[in-house]
């Protein structure tokens, strides 16, 4: 049976999941996602590639970094994963602009604890003040790794479509109207889009969408609320698409919270 169960400490959100069947649509986040591979084989695509994650395997996903996400045969899957803000990783790793990762997949033994310690104790509820140690260790060891390449900025035109999509995601997506913001017909826009991101515009839109649910959920711990305000039909048309994303419904999500 797939299980997933969320916890959050010291502005950080933890995972640990155990999956057969249950397939992750292709989506993005906009932190960094940072995990380790427990048992069987995650197998995922991203920037184009086949991925695959063997036990010890520590997972290292960018910004915005579409990938979707299975267990690689029928004897399945068990991991967890930290999702950490890019500003806070940035503060403990005291750099100033955004960093990227170079390498999807590492067998590093220290990055593999630091990550495995932080996951166990914020599931396990421990304080925040120990879970901000265990942050800033994982910090050290990524900086150990050495695992960052040069950043590399969205051009203008693709900033500017996604700034003009994150300000409107409690309505439908106005491809046309977006398209004539950048100068561009609607097709060449659909093109350049996905051509930077590896998603389409709607997929981007959807999934920045589901994101908003997920930090009102945490905030207001309101689901009704939260439907009303991202524009969804209902809640199951919300759950539909949050557990796409998340593994879990919206509904459940909030639970774990609790």
């Amino acid at each position: 049976m797939d299980k997933f169960i969320y916890k959050k400490a010291a502005g950080i959100t933890a995972l640990t999941a155990s999956i057969t069947d249950f397939k992750y649509k292709k989506h993005s986040h906009q932190e960094y996602a940072i995990g380790v591979t427990l048992r069987g084989i995650q197998h995922y695509n991203l920037d184009g590639s086949l991925q695959l994650s063997y036990p010890n395997g520590v997972m290292l996903f960018n910004p915005e970094q579409a990938h979707d996400g299975m267990a690689h045969d029928e004897t399945g899957l068990d991991y967890v994963m930290l999702y950490i803000d890019p500003q806070l990783l940035l503060e403990i790793v005291q750099k100033k602009d955004l960093v990227l990762f170079s390498t999807p997949i590492v067998y590093d033994y220290r990055l593999e604890q630091s990550v495995l310690s932080l996951a166990n104790a914020i599931i396990s509820e421990k304080d925040d003040a120990l879970c901000s140690e265990l942050l800033l260790s994982l910090g050290d060891s990524l900086i150990l790794a050495n695992l960052s390449a040069d950043f590399r900025e969205d051009t203008t035109l693709i900033r500017k479509a996604k700034d003009l999509i994150h300000s409107d995601l409690g309505n439908v997506l106005k491809l046309d109207e977006i398209s004539k913001e950048l100068h561009l017909s609607k097709y060449q826009f659909i093109r350049l889009f996905k051509s930077n991101t590896g998603i389409t515009p709607y997929q981007y839109f959807l999934n920045c969408k589901i994101e908003r649910a997920k930090e009102l959920i945490d905030k207001n711990r309101d689901i009704y609320s939260t439907v009303a305000e991202c524009g969804f039909v209902d809640l199951t048309h919300l759950n539909k698409h949050f557990k796409s994303v998340y593994g879990t419904t919206a509904f459940e999500y909030m639970s774990y919270l609790n």
